[in-house]
């Protein structure tokens, strides 16, 4: 059995569940996900048998979580850990001290940087080289380390680090007929003010009024009342469809609906610039163009592999908007979508990532084993 520890993703996340998860379950494995979540959450998804469990809020919340995380993880009975993010990394660390468990770590974001926007500059490059320190000590102590997309890989010791990159999942879904008309944009997922929405509102004021905008997903950071307040006396909140979360099927659907899709991460963060979100594949699957920030290192590489969008400096309206308008020409959009869709069902499909997962689990516990394992604990 394979037990995913999470501390803070979802139930139902998208990279945990519905990618690894299902394709683990795919290949003969039983799977579990412990997260934090509600009681009624779903009892399993995409094969993958889901327990949640309660905690505090923020960090705090966490971290007051660890020792009971730790504890279920050693009780599990599993052959494989899988911890999603530094605290979970520990609780499998020790649960695996106790049980004997393989630990897989998977790294979805550029940790050394994470506590950047908390510190003073010149406190950055200690508290990095710390971080970096902590991230190579607990991949040392796993028996294998798995990233989310090629940036990250640096901090990890090559030796125990493969990359199973967070591309596009294989849908069905209809892609975007592109005809002549106002165009509506779409951004989808998690929305900030360091993804971009003051340059995305100053942006959609400098386009022509019948330009609508289209939002799919939360507000993370506690900036909607602002959001809405600054769309309001710009004379966009009649331009704007604030639709919430969506499953991801649904979130797909409504997606397609749009003709342009905006990727507007702001410069200045490490994680932006190694961003691979799966709201780009989304698009791209939806036949969507792209718009995107040229400084992304991962993302920017695709665009241009796949010729599926523009790239733009997005700390600047003008650029966006002017990209917007060069978008204007349905038989562009049309051409640019096509080719993002192409490249997501192949070059950027999951299929391949997948494989390369279920083979490093293969090493590591194959399933005939671990089923012998789940069924001496039960």
């Amino acid at each position: 059995m394979i037990l995913m520890l999470s501390a803070a993703h979802p139930p139902d996340d998208i990279r945990v569940v519905r990618k690894e998860g299902a394709a683990l379950a795919a290949a003969g494995w039983t799977v579990r996900h412990l997260a934090p979540g509600p009681a009624d959450a779903p009892r399993q998804v995409a094969g993958v048998a889901i327990e949640t469990y309660r905690r505090g809020p923020g960090w705090r919340g966490r971290l007051r979580n660890l020792p009971r995380l730790a504890y279920q993880a050693a009780e599990s009975g599993a052959a494989i850990l899988h911890a999603s993010e530094p605290d979970a990394w520990l609780a499998a660390l020790w649960a695996a001290r106790h049980s004997g468990a393989r630990v897989v770590l998977d790294v979805h974001e550029h940790y050394p940087s994470r506590l950047d926007a908390r510190l003073p500059r010149p406190l950055r490059p200690l508290a990095r080289g710390l971080l970096r320190l902590g991230c190579r000590l607990a991949a040392r102590a796993a028996d294998a380390v798995v990233v989310a997309k090629d940036g990250l890989a640096g901090d990890f010791p090559a030796a125990r680090t493969i990359a199973v990159r967070n591309y596009a999942l294989p849908v069905t879904l209809a892609p975007r007929e592109h005809r002549p008309g106002p165009p509506t944009l779409v951004h989808a997922g998690a929305m900030t003010r360091s993804r971009g929405w003051p340059q995305l509102l100053a942006a959609l004021a400098l386009l022509p009024p019948d330009t609508r905008l289209r939002l799919i997903g939360r507000f993370t950071d506690g900036s909607e009342d602002e959001f809405s307040a600054k769309a309001m006396r710009l004379g966009l909140a009649p331009r704007i469809d604030s639709l919430g979360w969506h499953p991801h099927a649904e979130a797909l659907r409504l997606m397609a609906e749009a003709d342009i899709a905006l990727v507007l991460f702001q410069p200045g963060e490490r994680n932006h610039q190694l961003a691979l979100p799966h709201k780009l594949f989304d698009a791209m699957l939806a036949g969507l163009p792209v718009i995107a920030p040229a400084f992304a290192t991962e993302v920017a590489g695709i665009i241009r592999e796949a010729g599926c969008g523009l790239l733009v400096e997005t700390a600047d309206p003008a650029a966006i908007a002017a990209a917007v308008a060069t978008l204007g020409d349905p038989a562009l959009r049309a051409r640019l979508g096509a080719a993002g869709l192409a490249a997501a069902r192949v070059r950027y499909g999951w299929e391949g990532e997948a494989a390369r997962l279920v083979a490093l689990y293969r090493d590591l516990a194959p399933p005939s084993v671990d089923s012998q394992a789940a069924l001496a604990v039960l």
